[in-house]
């Protein structure tokens, strides 16, 4: 069946295996993508959102970089909102609702058209491995497909086990089979291992809803898009709802604890802290009455509706009589319950910056299997390991995204520097530098490295130089063009800021925190030079950040620069700890498993301090 032999094979057909398929095959390797079900590829598991608080600027990265998440989001959504707008541009996030099934259906078409993939539906049961190099997968049906490399994005599926109340039935997802046997191997390889738990809420009929006693969610009155090029702009959209939960439905809740796998013992695995399901906020927050709930509609055409914040593992009917008591839920029905799934992850630390496995050459790990929790974070990794699957075989440099270039380059950072024993999830709090990091610069920071890869077109080049060039030269405008104090002090009184007593350059004056882009154009040598121009909204919107974050931008960048001095000291692949006796025993032991690659990876570590960078930076020399 299988007459040639692939350069990478991806197991796995999510948001990180499709990702990770596509970069490889995009840049030149005969890939094969294998999963369970063909019909499932870029299947939103949980809700039919893409984007959110860190999230947003995730899915704007991987666009600028080439990779298909943004368009695709684009092309299947109902609703798009920025978040945060109300505080600084570096809390911006992008959100969008979706089509949960024209989401799918886009991944596929678009895996479809991309040269160098080939797709076949089976479960991967197993590795091919010669000495401490992958060689190859070994499916249920007993075939042998044999590749340079493998990408690992099994998502919830490696020994998944689905809990309702007191039942519980193997399962990688509602209606699909867990994935067995990968587990037991990588584990006889020597890697270790671990369980973790995530849950998803009911989904309901949205024809059995009263929407008029819910409160309306719209979307932004001029939508943006997550992606960079030229997709199709959001006319029309679909709003969502918020309602609450009350003392009344949290009390019937509690009545089911002692049958909820979450407490009674059954479930043993850490779940999201971020995300919580509906009983252990009641139990977490017990002094609130009340929770807020989101009802989103899960495409254009479908009665669906997503149930957003009441994920739940209680039995069927305590789910069914809480919900009814929720304010438009009184005559509510049941399209499915909702419940909680355990699933093998392998710790990450035994992972390489490039997220290929310590152990085993040419092995790579991409999402939930590495501890994380979300499509963004999955999609994430799964460009990144594609990437560097393929530079690996071309024996070209990897690609390694820092912490000042990239949300991507914290995650990874943190997954195999710091681990995680609990569902790893992104927040802008996590990201040192997230004044560079904003999503309105993605394109700006990572379209020329993808570029240079030959993932990122030609046309997405154009793009980025032309906006770059457009914004420098408007704040080069603002920098050396002078103000007439009359007229600027109209603006600077109607918006109750200090009067000027002279002229000086329009730089300074619209650095003033009241003063904003809409007041600048107020006065005529503005407006002239942007309609001489043709300056758009995402122009205005980029100079605008640039001058008025200019000072706080320009401390990030020499933050970084005294960081990437660290980065430069690189610490010998088998360096023995144990040599220096100065060192404190967690820093050994920290040190040892995690081998970092640099200082300034070491500097991360959990229990290893100052003290022992200094004994380190005395030993090499520095």
């Amino acid at each position: 069946m299988f007459e040639k032999k692939y350069d990478v094979i991806v197991v796995g057909g999510g948001h990180a295996g499709a990702e990770a398929a596509a970069a490889a095959a995009n840049l030149g390797s005969r890939t094969l993508l294998v999963t369970m079900n063909l019909q499932t590829i870029g299947q939103m598991s949980c809700n039919p959102a893409m984007g959110g608080i860190a999230k947003g600027q995730i899915v704007r990265e991987i666009d600028a970089l080439g990779g298909y998440s943004g368009f695709v989001t684009d092309k299947s959504a109902i609703q798009f909102k920025m978040l945060n707008k109300s505080k600084g541009p570096a809390m911006w996030s992008p959100r969008a609702q979706n089509d949960r099934m024209r989401f799918a259906e886009e991944w596929r078409l678009a895996l479809e058209q991309t040269p160098n993939l080939d797709f076949y539906q089976e479960m991967a049961i197993g590795l091919l491995v010669k000495g401490n190099k992958v060689v190859g997968v070994r499916t249920s049906l007993g075939l042998e497909i044999e590749a340079d490399a493998v990408v690992l994005t099994n998502g919830t599926f490696l020994n998944g086990l689905i809990h309702i109340g007191e039942k519980q039935f193997g399962g990688g997802r509602a209606g699909e089979r867990a994935a067995t046997g990968i587990t037991e191997e990588l584990v006889d390889l020597g890697f270790d291992t671990g369980r973790m738990k995530t849950g998803t809420p009911p989904r309901v009929d949205g024809r059995s809803l009263d929407y008029d006693v819910m409160i309306p969610q719209p979307g932004d009155d001029i939508p943006e898009r997550f992606s960079y090029l030229e997709t199709p702009k959001l006319t029309l959209q679909r709003d969502c709802h918020m309602t609450r939960t009350s003392a009344e439905v949290h009390n019937l809740l509690r009545e089911g604890f002692d049958r909820s796998p979450m407490f009674n013992g059954r479930i043993k695995s850490i779940g999201p802290r971020y995300c919580p399901s509906i009983e252990d906020k009641i139990n977490r927050f017990a002094d609130k009455d009340s929770h807020q709930i989101f009802v989103e509609p899960e495409g254009w055409n479908t009665v669906e509706v997503y149930v957003n914040g009441f994920s739940t593992s209680l039995p069927e009917d305590v789910q069914y009589q809480a919900l009814k008591k929720v304010k438009g839920f009184e005559n509510v029905k049941f399209f499915r319950p909702g419940y909680a799934i355990e699933y093998d992850y392998f710790p990450p630390t035994q992972l390489k910056h490039t997220l290929e496995t310590k152990l085993v050459e040419n092995l790579f790990f991409a999402g939930q299997i590495n501890g994380t929790t979300g499509y963004e974070e999955a999609a994430s990794q799964g460009l990144m390991a594609g990437i560097n699957a393929h530079l690996k075989l071309k024996e070209e440099a990897p690609f390694i995204l820092k912490r000042d270039e990239a949300y991507i380059g914290v995650l990874i950072d943190d997954l195999i520097t710091k681990g995680t024993e609990e569902p790893y999830r992104m927040f802008t709090s996590r990201a040192e530098y997230r004044t560079l990091l904003r999503q309105d610069n993605a394109d700006l920071r990572l379209t020329p490295r993808g570029y240079e890869l030959g993932l990122a077109s030609e046309e997405r080049m154009r793009r980025m130089e032309d906006k770059h060039n457009k914004a420098k030269s408007f704040v080069d405008f603002f920098k050396k063009t002078s103000f007439d104090p009359v007229k600027v002090n109209t603006i600077l009184d109607n918006v109750g800021s200090a009067k000027v007593t002279q002229s000086d350059k329009m730089f300074k004056v619209f650095s003033r925190p009241k003063v904003k882009m809409e007041h600048m154009l107020e006065l005529e040598s503005v407006s002239n030079y942007v309609t001489e121009n043709q300056l758009d909204t995402e122009i205005l919107e980029q100079a605008e950040i640039q001058v008025k974050y200019s000072g706080y931008i320009e401390k990030e960048k020499n933050n970084a620069d005294k960081l990437h001095r660290l980065e430069n000291v690189k610490i010998p692949e088998n360096f023995d700890y144990s040599k220096l006796k100065s060192l404190s025993y967690e820093a050994r032991e920290k040190l040892e498993q995690i081998r970092p690659v640099t200082i300034s990876q070491a500097s991360r570590i959990s229990g290893v301090s100052p003290a022992d960078i200094s004994v380190l930076l005395v030993f090499l020399g520095r």
